[in-house]
């Protein structure tokens, strides 16, 4: 496993509950700012496998990136669940989002 994408798990693993981090912010922590879509490829093929809290992570515009309607209430759920504010269907407000050294 490349040491991006090692890095790429290891920070959406500790993202805490009831807080969100951007693909971006994902990407820049993770050493390359510039790899947002690389981390949604990661996090769309590793999630299941080891354990990722997948719905913590939201687009750069604090919305949820998910297209299909289903997954986006899903994704809805976990996250009010947690605390999170969502309005509307999409957008996530008051969002914790959480930027950290790991």
């Amino acid at each position: 496993m490349q040491p991006f994408t090692v890095a790429v798990i290891d920070i959406i693993k500790h993202i805490p509950k009831g807080h969100t981090m951007t693909y971006g912010q994902v990407a820049r922590l993770a050493g390359h700012p510039r790899a947002a879509r690389q981390v949604a490829r990661i996090l769309h093929s590793s999630s299941a496998k080891y354990l990722l809290p997948w719905h913590r992570v939201i687009n750069a515009k604090g919305e949820i990136a998910l297209n299909d309607p289903d997954k986006v209430e899903r994704q809805k759920s976990l996250l009010e669940a947690e605390g999170v504010v969502i309005v509307g269907k999409r957008v996530v407000t008051g969002n914790n989002s959480t930027v950290k050294d790991f």
